[in-house]
Order: C-alpha cells, then structure tokens, then sequence
C-alpha cells in the first residue's frame, strides 16, 4: 500500500500519515496530526496539529478538524459537519489556551453539518444525525437528532436503529448480523461485536 496525496492538498513536513490513507482535492494537514491507516480525507479538509485521527475513518468534504480533536478508529464525519474547540469564542479575545478537548469514540458517526461543541465525548458507534447540535456527552450507541441534540433511539454497529426502549431494559437483535444488543442502567451492551472481514 501507499499513501494517496492529491497534488492541490498540502500536507506539511512532520504530519504523521498511516499507510494506505488518502488526501483528496485542496486539504491541509498541519504538521503535527497523526492520522492512521486506511484514512480518507476529502476535498476542502483541515487537520490541525493537535489532532488524531484513528485507522479507517473517514472525513467527508469541507470538514476542519480543529486542535485537541480525537477520532478513535472508524469514525464518520459527514459532509460539512463542524468541530470547535473554544467554547467562548472573541475575535479580540486570545484563548488558544482555553481550548477544551473533544473525544469521538470508534465507530461513530458524525452526520452532515451536525456540530460538535467542544468540551464533549461522543460514544463509540453513537449516531448523530444531520444538522444536530450536540453540547453535552452522548452514550455509546445512542441516537442524537435536534438543536439542541436529544437522544430519540439506539443504534446498532450496523447502523440500524435498535427496538430498545429509551430507560428501563431490554433485548434487541441486529437484523443484518444477529448481534444482540442489552439495555441495562442507560448503557447498551452487545455480544459479539462486529469484526471487518
């Protein structure tokens, strides 16, 4: 494998880039991203210097992935969707050391110009549907729609919403791989998870 930069993208010296990862049309990785494996960045994408971004994630069109930034392995990042990382902004007021940081766990999903205020975590294989707002934690699997966000449903790591009730407890199977999915205390838990072929 190799590593696939358009010749409009820059990718500036130092900028750790994992093997089989692609930099498409007009994008700008800062020197001290790290991004991992099998990566995709698309057209019109900024990287930071403080960011990571894990293997297999992909970043669609116009998204700028700001400072103090984690993607863990298979994240999406819909078109447009929105990163901050200072929750006070002023144009005249310096706080590049107030920057909060923001953790996107594996799997999850980032739908088309949702935004993300930073100073959140996002759980792994969470949902968050286009043009949500989220300002606050969102548990793993959850499904967060709305300004400001609200968690309506669950999701599986398919990405099929699941018929568990939103409290209490519950059992739901995965249609696509069978995967069991347990509501218990406000956490879903599955066994077994699913594995890439």
């Amino acid at each position: 494998m190799s590593i696939t930069i358009h010749p409009s993208a820059i990718v500036d010296p130092g900028a750790e880039i994992g093997d089989g990862s692609r930099v498409w049309h007009f994008a700008h990785v800062c020197s001290g991203a790290k991004i991992g494996r099998n990566v995709s960045l698309g057209q019109n994408v900024f990287v930071g210097n403080r960011v990571s971004i894990g293997n297999d994630c992909k970043i669609q069109n116009n998204v700028s992935v700001y400072d103090n930034v984690t993607l863990e392995d298979g994240v999406f990042c819909g078109p447009s969707m929105v990163f901050t990382n200072v929750y006070n902004p002023r144009s005249f007021v310096e706080r590049k050391n107030e920057y909060r940081d923001t953790l996107v766990k594996r799997g999850a999903t980032l739908g088309a110009n949702c935004t993300i205020v930073c100073g959140v975590t996002i759980g792994q294989f969470a949902f968050i549907g286009a043009g949500a707002v989220i300002n606050r934690n969102v548990p793993d699997y959850a499904l967060v729609v709305g300004v400001p966000g609200k968690q309506i449903g669950w999701m599986s790591e398919f990405g099929e919403q699941l018929p568990l009730p939103l409290e209490g407890s519950g059992e739901a199977k995965c249609s696509h791989t069978n995967a069991i999915y347990r509501l218990s205390d406000g956490q879903v838990t599955t066994s077994p998870a699913i594995t890439k072929n």
